[in-house]
């Protein structure tokens, strides 16, 4: 539980620089980019979450 803790602290960091550089040199790629980091972590979140249900419903 722990990894995925800081797994979701570097994502949000990553998240935040790639749109602070963006404001600054108004460069799309560093927006494009801060945009498939949130899907592609929001997609993870989701099958991990799905993950801890059906451990919780198999065990029962």
């Amino acid at each position: 539980m722990l990894i995925l803790r800081l797994i979701g602290v570097l994502l949000v960091i990553s998240i935040a620089a790639c749109f602070i550089t963006y404001v600054i040199t108004r460069n799309r790629r560093y927006l494009t980019l801060a945009g498939l980091l949130l899907k592609y972590s929001v997609i993870a979140a989701l099958l991990i979450g799905a993950m801890f249900v059906l451990e919780r419903v198999l065990v029962l």
